[in-house]
């Protein structure tokens, strides 16, 4: 019987790469999207089914895992990997960004958790893989704040889960990937804006900057990440935190090399 997975945020960058590699793989595949309607690539698999999913809409949320498991009759690991970023500075946020930003990385993950618990509970187990990123655990940028609290919430979520459900046969796992993976991150940033504050604009822009001209030797080809998905899918990994990309790696290692004071000013004067 073919394994199934269930994919958020597949109607593009990696949640689509993914949901392409696992199918072609022979997973039968549940790739969950807002607009379904618009989606003509996976339609010509076989072997996934597309339902629609805002999954910050917990009642939605609800109808596509039953309409997932009605599909398929079981789901072997879910990947929450829908996910958007909020930059700029704090003070420019709007409140409705703010609230969204959480709704969608953090409450989203949490409203498929949930709807699928007792589904892995009947099953005697199952698997989450949580798509994070090396944000979650240091910053690495100034005026990311908000997807930084999102993404460091997910980190913790997660940890915090592994206790309760490692009992019930249910992994977790989680991947941190890096900001230039070709995964179309850059489409969906916000930016904080307000015109009638300027305070803030000079270090804007050196952030605009970087972004746009990021170093292609650290840029990740996209399937080094649905590779590790596969890899922890599968059991050929068990490890629960996987960093993933040169940028992430190298952050990662200078942050646990010095006292916290220093790594921040050395990100800081980064932008000074």
């Amino acid at each position: 019987m073919s394994k199934v997975i269930f994919i958020t945020g597949t109607s593009s960058g990696l949640g689509k790469l993914t949901a392409k590699y696992f199918a072609e793989q022979g997973w039968n595949v549940a790739a969950t999207m807002r607009t379904p309607e618009k989606e003509t690539e996976l339609t010509k698999y076989d072997n996934i089914k597309i339902i629609k999913q805002d999954v910050t809409d917990v009642e939605q949320t609800k109808n596509a895992v039953s309409e997932a498991i009605n599909t398929f009759g079981r789901i072997d690991v879910v990947v929450n990997n829908a996910g958007m970023g909020t930059y700029g500075a704090l003070e420019l946020a709007k409140e409705a960004d703010i609230d969204w930003q959480f709704a969608v990385n953090t409450r989203g993950p949490i409203n498929v958790i949930r709807a699928f618990l007792p589904h892995f509970r009947e099953n005697g187990g199952g698997m989450f893989i949580n798509i994070s990123s090396f944000m979650g655990v240091t910053t690495a940028v100034p005026l990311g704040s908000l997807y930084n609290m999102s993404k460091f919430a997910l980190e913790g979520l997660t940890e915090g889960l592994y206790y309760e459900l490692k009992p019930l046969n249910i992994s977790l796992r989680l991947i941190e990937q890096g900001g230039s993976t070709g995964n179309n991150f850059g489409d969906n940033i916000t930016w904080n804006k307000n015109t009638a504050i300027t305070a803030y604009d000079e270090l804007t822009g050196k952030l605009k900057a970087l972004m746009g001209s990021t170093d292609e030797s650290l840029r990740d080809d996209p399937m080094v990440i649905v590779n590790v998905i596969a890899d922890l899918a599968t059991g050929k990994s068990n490890q629960f935190r996987t960093v993933i990309g040169q940028m992430g790696n190298n952050l990662m290692a200078l942050r646990n090399s010095v006292p916290i004071e220093e790594y921040l000013e050395k990100i800081s004067a980064n932008f000074s």
